[in-house]
C-alpha cells in the first residue's frame, strides 16, 4: 500500500498509483511540506507552493479527495456563498468567481457556490454541516445581517464587499468611496462644473449594498468639496431606463458636461443617447466608467475608466481564508486603491 504522511494521503494519476513522497521528490522539498501546501495547514512560502504544484501538474496527478479529508479533518471545500438576483451585473460575479476556483486550486482546495438567497440561515447551515472549511461571503450590504452569525461561528470567513462595521473579521474589496472621490477629481481637473452619476438600479441602493452607496458618498463628498454642482440617479439599465435618467438630468440640470457611470449595462447606450441628444464625446460632455476593463474598451468612443479588480478581489478573498485556516492573523479591511485609466471618452470642458 502507498504511504500517507500528514493528512496529504495518496495521489492518483494516469493508470499509476503514487506516493506523496513521489511528489516530495520531484519537488526537492519534505513530505511534510508537500501535505502543508496541499492542506494550507501552515504557511508555505509561495516560491515553494508553486514549486510543488509544478511538480503536481508535472506528473500529471491530482490529490486523492476523499483520503485528505479524513486524514486532515477538513473537507478541502470552500463555499462561496452569492446570492444570485436580477439587478446584479452577472459577468463580474463570475469573474470573481472563476479567479476564486483557480486560486483555491494552488491551495488544494475546491469551490462549492451556493446562489440561494439564504441570508444567517445559511450561513448557519454551512457552518453546522462541516460542508466547508471556509466560507466567502458576496453581495455585502451596510448592515449585513449576517455579520453577527460570522462572528459566532468558528468557521473562517471573508466577506467580499464592505459593510460599515466590519471590526475584525477580514474584508477584500475595491476602495468604491475612493473610486467615486476619483471620478469626481477627473470630471474637476477638467474644468465641468455640472456633473452627475448615473448607478446601479434603484433596488440595489434599496439594500444598501455596500459598493454602490460608497460609491455615492464618495463621489458626492469629493464633488462638494471641489465646488461642483453635482447629482445622483439610479438606473436600472435598459434603454428605457437610461434614456429616462438622462432626459431627467438634462432636463434639471442642463448644463451638465461630465457624467460618472456605474452601470455596465447602461454604459454603451448612455453613449449613443448623448449623440441622440446632441451632445459629442468629449468635446461637450466628458463620460468616465466604474466598469471592467472589457465593457470600457467596447464603447465607442472607448470610455474613460476605473476598473472593476475582479481577478484581485476573487484572489485576495481566497488567500485570507486560506490564512485563517493556517492559524494566521486577518483582522480588518483589504481595500484595493482605485486606478483611473484616461481615454477617449473625457477631455478638457470647451467653454
Amino acid at each position: 500500500m502507498p504511504s500517507r504522511d500528514d493528512g496529504s494521503a495518496q495521489l492518483t494519476g494516469r493508470g499509476a498509483v503514487v506516493t506523496i513522497a513521489d511528489v516530495a521528490e520531484r519537488a526537492e522539498v519534505s513530505t511534510s511540506t508537500v501535505s502543508y501546501a496541499l492542506s494550507g495547514k501552515r504557511p508555505i512560502s509561495e516560491r515553494t507552493r508553486e514549486r510543488v504544484m509544478r511538480a503536481i501538474a508535472d506528473l500529471g496527478y491530482h490529490p486523492h479527495a476523499g483520503a485528505r479529508s479524513l486524514a486532515s479533518s477538513q473537507s478541502n471545500i470552500i463555499a462561496v456563498m452569492v446570492p444570485l438576483r436580477t439587478d446584479m451585473y452577472v459577468p463580474v460575479i463570475m469573474e470573481i468567481l472563476m479567479a476564486m476556483t483557480t486560486a483555491a486550486r494552488t491551495y488544494g482546495k475546491d469551490i462549492l457556490l451556493l446562489t440561494g438567497d439564504e441570508g444567517t440561515d445559511g450561513v448557519r447551515r454551512v457552518a453546522a454541516s462541516g460542508l466547508a472549511d471556509a466560507a466567502l461571503l458576496m453581495d455585502v450590504e451596510l448592515h449585513d445581517e449576517r455579520i453577527p452569525v460570522l462572528r459566532e461561528i468558528s468557521m473562517p470567513a471573508v466577506m467580499v464587499g464592505l459593510p460599515s462595521e466590519a471590526g475584525e473579521l477580514p474584508c477584500v474589496d475595491l476602495n468604491f468611496e475612493a473610486a467615486g472621490e476619483v471620478c469626481a477629481d477627473h470630471l474637476a481637473d477638467l474644468g465641468h462644473d455640472d456633473v452627475a452619476l448615473i448607478g446601479v438600479s434603484a433596488s440595489v441602493y434599496r439594500r444598501h449594498t455596500g459598493f454602490a452607496a460608497r460609491t455615492v458618498t464618495g463621489f458626492m463628498n469629493r464633488a462638494r468639496e471641489r465646488g461642483l454642482r453635482a447629482t445622483h440617479r439610479p438606473c436600472d439599465g435598459t434603454f428605457d431606463s437610461t434614456a429616462g435618467t438622462l432626459t431627467r438630468i438634462l432636463n434639471e440640470r442642463p448644463a451638465t458636461s461630465g457624467f460618472v457611470i456605474q452601470n455596465e449595462e447602461a454604459a454603451s447606450q448612455l453613449m449613443s443617447l448623448l449623440r441622440q441628444f446632441g451632445r459629442v464625446v468629449p468635446q461637450d460632455v466628458s463620460v468616465v466608467a466604474i466598469c471592467p476593463d472589457q465593457v470600457a474598451l467596447q464603447s465607442s468612443p472607448r470610455l474613460t475608466s476605473v476598473p472593476i479588480p475582479a481577478e484581485e478581489m476573487g484572489r485576495g478573498a481566497v488567500r485570507l481564508a486560506i490564512m485563517q485556516l493556517s492559524g494566521q492573523a486577518t483582522a480588518g479591511a483589504t481595500l484595493i486603491p482605485p486606478r483611473l485609466v484616461v481615454r477617449e471618452s473625457s477631455g478638457v470642458r470647451v467653454r
